[in-house]
């Protein structure tokens, strides 16, 4: 297997800047995000993009705020392992678009291209050890109960329609208990921990100078390899990242 695998797993709503504001940052260093997507050398993906089709019975559940999707059962992980082998083959891979507001997986789908690394985030993709082996960097960003609960609010209500008693509800019956169930008894499987999220700048750094290394020698060997009549496929590195509740 070749290529680099990190993930990046922490506490809080993706959107609501928890772990996919790390990721962002780390994006933001590296100039990355400037870059047309066929040419980044560095890619991201979710774990909310991986939820499982719901039966008509769950869909109806969710609507009304009664589907747990903080549970890993609520993750379709073998299409998440697929996604990872294909990735770390340097294979050009289609991701599922999720829509959180139907609770449905859309027709659409997203393209993401070879890259020399690839950051994975997600609140549950250290709980299952095959895909957690997969990873050559595990990250977990921690942050605090309070800092969690109101992101999530401030996500769920502007961005997926929901009104404040349904997200609190919600947040009490399925989102703090899965948290200690599955999420956090997994922050030891993490090789670096970063607290305080995306305002640790000391530790962002170090993370961000570990994937230049990598791109670095990752660019010195495709120049060797063209230098040398060699036009051999880019594969990844992948990282984890998990963060957010649902």
């Amino acid at each position: 297997m070749a290529g680099d695998t990190l993930n990046c797993q922490s506490l809080t709503p993706p959107s609501a800047h928890g772990q996919s504001s790390v990721c962002g940052k780390i994006m933001e260093l590296l100039g990355q995000n400037k870059i047309d997507h066929h040419q980044r050398q560095v890619a991201i993906l979710s774990q909310d993009s991986f939820y499982r089709v719901l039966t008509p019975d769950q869909k109806a559940k969710a609507l009304k705020g009664q589907f747990n999707f903080d549970h890993p059962d609520a993750f379709d992980n073998e299409l998440i392992v697929k996604t990872l082998w294909d990735i770390l083959e340097g294979q050009t891979v289609q991701i599922p678009v999720y829509d959180f507001v139907t609770h449905s997986r859309s027709e659409e789908a997203v393209t993401v291209y070879p890259a020399d690394v690839v950051l994975f985030e997600g609140i549950l993709m250290f709980y299952s050890q095959e895909i957690r082996d997969l990873f050559q960097m595990k990250l977990f960003v921690d942050t605090d109960a309070d800092t969690r609960l109101s992101r999530r609010v401030l996500r769920d209500i502007s961005e997926r329609g929901r009104d404040l008693e349904q997200v609190l509800t919600q947040y009490i019956t399925f989102v703090k208990p899965a948290f200690e169930e599955f999420c956090l008894p997994t922050k030891k499987c993490a090789d670096v921990i970063i607290p305080r999220g995306a305002d640790n700048l000391v530790a962002i750094n170090l993370i961000v100078q570990h994937i230049q290394d990598i791109l670095n020698g990752g660019l010195t060997k495709r120049l060797n390899g063209s230098l040398n009549g060699y036009g051999t496929p880019r594969k990844r590195q992948v990282s984890e990242s998990s963060s957010r509740p649902h």
